[in-house]
């Protein structure tokens, strides 16, 4: 399924898939995420980046959510292995 390591939201590839394993980020950024529905455990799937990289277009609970590379950076991620 996975490989133990973790990432940040903003590095994961086009197209991969993730599991949340911690939301950080200032106090109000953490509330703002978690109420998005970026909680832990939660599946996240990096659908579409901008031409310039930000902001990422993310699917997760089955909607689609925007979400700047600085927030996403505060998103730490178990990549899933698509080979398993």
């Amino acid at each position: 399924m996975s490989n133990g390591t973790t990432v940040t939201l903003d590095q994961l590839a086009r197209g991969g898939s993730a599991i949340i394993v911690r939301v950080g980020g200032d106090r109000a950024l953490r509330r703002r995420l978690l109420d998005m529905g970026l909680v832990h455990g939660e599946t996240v799937t990096l659908t579409r980046m901008a031409p310039l990289g930000d902001p990422l277009e993310l699917t997760i609970k089955g909607y689609h959510l925007s979400l700047r590379k600085s927030d996403a950076r505060c998103i730490q991620v178990e990549p899933i292995d698509a080979t398993a």
